[in-house]
């Protein structure tokens, strides 16, 4: 039996987590559970899984958690980030898996690793805004980092064929989301529900819109140096409208493997739950004869320049890909409450890296005050 944390379990992410859970019920265990302030289905989900510790994201939420549950539960609940780490480091928990959105799962992943917990890394942000940092507590307390993001489990799973230092590039698959044949002229006039309507995946709201503007890619191009220590250029993004191909490992003797599979976020979550061992999930195969039209485009920096940006973060260093993963969120979150146009996301990223200088990524407190400074330059662009 492995006992598990999950924190994130109200997205789209988490429930897929439960659902594996629940179909195997004499392998995985939840001990903990944390989410923001959906607090009727985590409710649910703790009356169903019983867990020992439960965080939401405030006081208020916690006390109306508390209002929809026995009174067993009421000295269980926690809240805010300081839950999320209780929770993230529970004891008698083996993996955690972080699934939250943006970089609050930074300091619960950090948590979960100085506990030597395993972690099951859905949260690409935790290794963009500080990747040295992570990898280091990794190593230092020998625990095991595993991809869920189906792009990095799909490296991962190519790299078990042959040696790291024989790979030459990694190639991560991009769907180009719902845009990826708009007129350039138009993009200005897209709404939220256009960009929110993905065209393979179903997501949460943030990650949708990183998806259409492929800062998504972007942040995994960055995430992928940190997990696989592999270069910047010795990492690209080809788009693959179909999803079918999730990414791919070339080595140097000129094979190139890739990992197939249906769009479906729960086999990524399985591989990291059970690995090295793969379990039987009953989904339906994926029909080899029905994907006969597979395409590959190079990405269009012009359409897409959140990925250019990503890139040049990654290669500058430093706070770098913090302040633009900070940025980014605050420009998604202005264009979700309709006060800019979907252009001006990636605009906005870039006028707030030009602003902040660089600084050291092995110290945490940097990192945090380069996140705080960037959110700020971000939001004073926004027009009021």
């Amino acid at each position: 039996m492995k006992n598990l944390s999950l924190l994130g379990s109200t997205g789209s992410i988490g429930i897929n987590v439960l659902n594996i859970v629940r179909q195997f019920p004499d392998r995985f265990q939840i001990l903990g559970l944390a989410a923001g302030g959906n607090v009727k289905l985590l409710s649910d989900q703790v009356l169903e899984f019983k867990p020992k510790l439960i965080s939401v994201l405030n006081e208020d939420y916690a006390e109306q958690l508390a209002a929809l549950l026995p009174s067993e539960f009421a000295d269980k609940i926690v809240w805010g980030t300081e839950g999320n780490v209780e929770v993230a480091a529970l004891n008698g928990v083996d993996m955690t898996i972080c699934a939250v959105v943006g970089a609050a799962g930074l300091l619960p992943t950090i948590g979960a690793i100085e506990a030597g917990k395993d972690i099951g890394l859905a949260n690409k942000e935790t290794l963009v805004v500080a990747g040295r940092l992570v990898m280091q507590k990794v190593r230092d307390n020998r625990v095991r980092l595993l991809p869920i993001d189906s792009e990095h489990s799909a490296i991962f799973q190519a790299l078990e064929a042959g040696r790291r230092e024989d790979v030459s590039q990694l190639i991560l698959t991009a769907s180009g989301g719902p845009f990826l044949h708009t007129p350039l002229e138009d993009l200005r006039r897209v709404t939220c529900d256009e960009a929110l309507n993905h065209p393979n995946w179903s997501m949460g709201k943030k990650i949708s819109i990183d998806s259409a503007t492929m800062m998504n890619k972007g942040l995994e191009v960055i995430e992928a140096h940190w997990l696989f220590g592999m270069q910047p250029q010795s990492i690209s993004v080809v788009v693959h409208p179909q999803s079918i191909v999730h990414s791919l490992v070339e080595y140097q003797d000129g094979s190139v493997l890739a990992q197939l599979g249906v769009p479906d976020m729960k086999i990524p979550i399985a591989y990291a739950l059970s690995y090295p061992e793969r379990i039987a999930l009953g989904l339906k195969p994926l029909n080899l004869w029905q994907c006969s039209d597979l395409e590959f485009y190079e990405p269009d920096y012009s359409r897409f320049p959140a990925l250019r940006l990503a890139f040049q973060a990654l290669e500058k260093g430093g706070v770098s890909s913090a302040v633009l993963n900070a940025a980014n969120e605050v420009a998604v979150a202005a264009f979700l409450e309709v006060r800019i146009s979907f252009p001006q996301i990636s605009s906005i990223v870039e006028q707030t890296m030009a602003r902040i200088e660089g600084g050291a990524d092995l110290d945490l407190e940097n990192l945090i005050e380069a996140d705080s400074e960037a959110r700020k330059i971000a939001e004073s662009l926004i027009p009021k």
